[in-house]
């Protein structure tokens, strides 16, 4: 079992991997991590968007990942910032269809740290290897996507929420 986290403006003790946005980093799922401060940053990120009366919410979970693995479930791990990762992300993130490939995927998140020379390899203009010599320098923050709604009904267990305040 492993502990993973969850940072929103709200408890989510009923994820769906459908109630997400289509185009981001590991295709439409539920984001988790394994680090707390992660989900603390993100939970604080998004109340701020939501305006002056939303909270800051860290949902907990309990997740049989050796039970998911088991079952033979397709799942994916990016240990680092590769080509592989980069090529998956700029798929992900125009809507392609690299994401029905896994069940579940995990690595790095391509947030504002890294998010513009994802962006200028998107675009063209630096290659692929000028793109992992810039993120080789780089943070590897965590996050785990379930695309498979049927692990989150297995495998998943909520445990609690709490309003996290900075």
């Amino acid at each position: 079992m492993i502990t993973l986290y969850h940072g929103s403006h709200q408890a989510v003790d009923s994820p769906y991997v459908g109630a997400g946005r289509k185009k981001v980093d590991f295709g439409q799922g539920f984001y988790l991590t394994r680090l707390p401060e992660q989900a603390k940053a993100w939970a604080s990120t998004i109340a701020e968007r939501k305006g002056r009366n939303a909270q800051a919410i860290i949902s907990v979970y309990s997740l049989d990942y050796d039970s998911v693995l088991a079952d033979e479930y397709r799942v994916k791990v990016f240990e680092t910032y590769t080509i592989e990762w980069l090529d998956y992300v700029v798929d992900c993130r125009n809507g392609g269809e690299m994401q029905k490939q896994y069940d579940i995927v995990e690595g790095g998140v391509a947030n504002d740290n890294v998010i513009d020379t994802v962006e200028d390899y998107e675009n063209g203009v630096i290659t692929a290897e000028q793109a992992l010599g810039q993120l080789i320098y780089k943070k590897v923050n965590h996050q785990i996507c379930i695309l498979n709604q049927e692990i989150i009904d297995k495998y998943l267990t909520f445990l609690s929420s709490e309003v996290y305040e900075e």
